[in-house]
């Protein structure tokens, strides 16, 4: 993603300069004016300039409250099980230079530094497979008394031995209670008490424009301290979570410190930047702390996440899906495939069904409902509402568990070529049925048709359209013969956009295809 550079500045600067002759000349103006009359005039600022001039926070106090709470993690591996895939010889512990290349730069900067995967297995000496090498550091805050640490996932996933250190220079190994890849968080335990405890806020109260701060370790400089303000809530980059955005300088170390309201309270955990470069760009993303205690809720219950499935594929539906479907807005969550085994199969969801509800909640994005469903504990039942064939039904489905490892099956292909028809119709598609062993390979037991050639500057070509796609459905009305697609055909407004639910793959999705 490129940002545009402006190119109106040199018009804004020539446009300020006229701007400050002009005020220029009118208060000299005014001067001689009064000089004529015996009277010194002073011009003073406007009173409003004065009034928009408002002093910065002051955040001293915040950070003598908060920064007691937050902690260094470094990570270490056995020398045995530093794994890579050639490259030069890890540096030496030894080399005056190592310590000052852990200690700034990230994992994986410096091509045979220990933590990359680049580099080459370190050579040990027999007798010394026990050897730690230093992988990666990252920051983390504590949330008990008793030594509950919490972190970023990747700051510690693949770590053999973990260590903690307070702002007061004690060091500890923590014990890894649990971790959760998809949410990115990371539980920690320490053998301490009477520890300072980072209190909890809630980030659903946080307002765009408002001063956050970040305290951590970047480079691995211990209790670093960036403010910036909360530039977007709720961005979508993730299944699970809605992204808090901030402009706070976050860099390679600051992964799992806090991001603090000016209450002195963590609203989120620092886990992802935007960047081109690898270093700050003006984009870094929290994840909401109320997301994060949940999870670590269940790491210290269970040494695990659960998490709920229903069991379907899903994509955004568009403008150009909604109208032609009869949606009064592009919203919910597009059904591409089901799981013929899984709970949405056996409460009737088909793919075509758009999600407008889950559990009475409404589902404006696509990524809503992966975040709603693994929420819901397993075994409960949910009430779903589905646009299906231009009107609204409710499907009750028995809510699922999400495997630790979810295997996906790939969709088989479409089978054996057939001869095309003469004749492609006004979407350019040449279309046949489905022989008896394309509809076992597509998992197809009635409906559909398969696309045996298109016309390369046809309308479905147009719109991404293959030759081998099965077509299911035309404006939401089932295609159940080529011929009857035909009949559906004839009946449509060649002017006006159609929508095609096309299964390729295994998984259908809803195709727009415009007139030409």
């Amino acid at each position: 993603m490129s940002i545009p550079h402006s190119s109106d500045r040199p018009c804004r600067k020539v446009a300020g300069q006229t701007r400050g002759s002009l005020r220029t000349a009118l208060a000299g103006s005014a001067l001689a004016v009064a000089a004529l009359f015996g009277t010194v005039a002073l011009v003073q600022p406007a009173p409003v300039h004065a009034q928009a001039v408002r002093q910065l926070p002051d955040f001293t106090g915040l950070v003598e409250k908060t920064g007691g709470a937050v902690v260094n993690i470094r990570t270490t591996e056995h020398a045995g099980n530093a794994q890579g895939q050639g490259g030069e010889e890890l540096l030496d512990p030894d080399d005056p230079f190592f310590e000052f290349f852990r200690r700034f730069f990230p994992p994986g900067a410096i091509p045979n530094m220990p933590g990359n995967p680049q580099g080459r297995q370190r050579q040990v000496p027999p007798g010394q497979s026990g050897e730690e090498i230093p992988r990666g550091l990252g920051s983390g805050f504590i949330i008990s008394a008793d030594g509950y640490v919490m972190t970023n996932h990747h700051v510690v996933d693949g770590a053999d031995e973990i260590y903690v250190t307070l702002t007061d220079k004690r060091e500890f190994k923590a014990k890894l209670i649990g971790s959760d890849k998809n949410t990115d968080v990371a539980l920690l335990k320490i053998d301490a008490t009477n520890l300072p405890v980072l209190p909890i806020g809630d980030p659903n109260k946080l307002r765009v424009g408002e001063w956050v701060l970040a305290i951590g370790s970047p480079f691995g400089l211990d209790n670093t301290v960036t403010a910036g303000i909360v530039s977007a809530k709720a961005r979508e980059t993730g299944d699970y979570l809605p992204f808090i955005q901030t402009d706070v300088a976050v860099n390679p170390g600051n992964s799992g410190g806090p991001l603090i309201n000016m209450d002195g309270q963590a609203v989120g955990i620092n886990s992802q930047i935007y960047s081109r470069t690898g270093g700050f760009m003006g984009i870094s993303f929290a994840i909401p702390i109320d997301e994060a205690m949940r999870v670590t809720d269940q790491l210290k219950a269970n040494g695990r996440v659960v998490r709920g499935r229903i069991g379907v594929a899903i994509t955004e539906v568009t403008k150009d899906i909604a109208e032609p479907l009869g949606l009064p807005k592009p919203s919910g969550a597009q059904v591409s495939s089901v799981d013929p085994k899984g709970p949405a199969a056996k409460a009737g969801l088909m793919p075509g069904d758009i999600i407008l509800r889950y559990d009475g909640r409404v589902i404006e994005r696509s990524s809503d409902l992966p975040r709603l469903v693994g929420n819901t504990k397993p075994g409960t039942k949910a009430s779903i509402e589905v646009w299906r064939a231009g009107a609204a039904r409710t499907l009750d489905v028995v809510v699922g568990e999400v495997p630790n490892e979810q295997a996906r099956g790939a969709g088989g292909k479409g089978g054996a070529e057939q001869q095309a028809p003469a004749k492609a119709n006004w979407l350019g598609i040449m279309a046949s049925d489905l022989t008896a062993e394309q509809r076992k390979s597509q998992g197809q037991p009635r409906d559909g048709v398969v696309i045996n050639g298109l016309e390369p500057n046809g309308a479905a070509a147009q719109a991404g359209l293959r030759q081998g796609d099965v077509l299911l459905q035309v404006n939401s009305q089932p295609i159940t013969s080529a011929s009857q697609f035909e009949q559906l055909l004839a009946k449509l407004d060649r002017k006006r956009t159609l929508v095609l639910l096309v299964k390729r793959g295994g998984e259908a999705s809803y195709v727009p295809v415009r007139p030409q």
